[in-house]
């Protein structure tokens, strides 16, 4: 780890979700502050973050008293507990957090935590789905969408492309996705330009619309 440290990161609610957040933050470098109501989930972080504590979030004098004010960022990763998502959320707001990232468990809980001041919204579970009936689909090996009906997929290289340069296979002018880069079995990723040759066995990194990409990667498939 680096000697200068990041900036400090708060994470309220540490069950699987914010746990993965917690270690992921703390990985890169971040200091991390848990904050949960279950003496075992800060039991079980206690060696992980920076800082754990037990307390409840939803009560902004609690988090005044913990320094929440001097945080910049914030992960509320409370699921289940709807109201006590929100409250978190209003208390980090009211207590001037710049960037609060909440995790909603459905649209009508996002827009609610938007409404009380989070600044993104994380749909794990409905992220987690589309990953995952794309990869089913036969065709995608990794597939991620984000808000804006854009998608990045990692694909293998279609058989009419093999041998050719990303140039001679016109893909994005054919089919209007472009492919990022390509990774060959055994070497560095290559950052994809017009004259990078591809072949049988290499993989693509693909982006473009999610319709797009869906299209593409099915004509692959054929």
């Amino acid at each position: 780890m680096s000697a200068k440290r990041r900036k400090p990161i708060l994470v309220i609610g540490l069950g699987r979700f914010g746990e993965a957040v917690a270690r992921s933050l703390g990985r890169m470098g971040h200091e991390v502050l848990g904050i949960d109501v279950s003496p075992e989930n800060v039991r079980q972080m206690a060696d992980v973050v920076t800082q754990c504590v037990e307390a409840d979030a939803t009560d902004i004098e609690t988090l005044r008293k913990l320094g929440v004010e001097d945080f910049e960022a914030a992960v509320v990763g409370i699921g289940t507990d709807l109201e006590a998502s929100v409250l978190s959320v209003l208390a980090l707001s009211d207590l001037g957090v710049q960037q609060i990232w909440a995790k909603a468990i459905n649209a009508n809980h996002g827009r609610i935590l938007e409404r009380t001041g989070a600044t993104n919204i994380v749909y794990p579970e409905a992220r987690m789905g589309e990953r995952v009936a794309h990869i089913l689909s036969g065709q995608m090996i990794d597939y991620i969408e984000f808000d804006d009906d854009f998608a990045i997929a990692k694909m293998a290289t279609p058989s009419d492309v093999s041998g050719k340069s990303l140039g001679q296979s016109r893909i994005r002018t054919d089919h209007g996705v472009t492919v990022v880069g390509v990774k060959r079995p055994g070497q560095d990723f290559i950052y994809a330009e017009a004259h990078t040759q591809v072949e049988l066995g290499d993989l693509l990194i693909v982006s473009g619309t999610r319709q797009r990409v869906e299209r593409f990667v099915a004509r692959a498939g054929k």
